[in-house]
């Protein structure tokens, strides 16, 4: 699941977001942005009820994110990956 938060959202509610996450048993990856942050949660096996967070004060949105690879995919970071290896250089 991503859960995108609003714009104006204070550390506060973001961190109001991360407890619920962890309190679910699952594990939260905050990625702040140059407008807004947007939360990625791992570790379920199935789906999230987004009722945990669409009513929280500071989310703008749920997302379902039903793919293996949510940590590596355009969903959570649109931006390209560099690796720098050595003087080598991959994307």
């Amino acid at each position: 699941m991503l859960i995108v938060m609003k714009p104006e959202a204070t550390e506060a509610q973001v961190e109001e977001v991360l407890d619920v996450i962890r309190n679910l048993g699952f594990k939260p990856h905050p990625m702040p942005g140059a407008t807004r942050t947007a939360i990625g949660v791992t570790g379920n096996q199935g789906a999230i009820d987004p009722a945990h967070f669409e009513m929280l004060a500071g989310v703008a949105e749920t997302i379902r994110v039903s793919k293996p690879y949510k940590l590596v995919g355009r969903d959570l970071k649109h931006d390209d990956t560099v690796v720098h290896v050595g003087d080598a250089r991959g994307g």
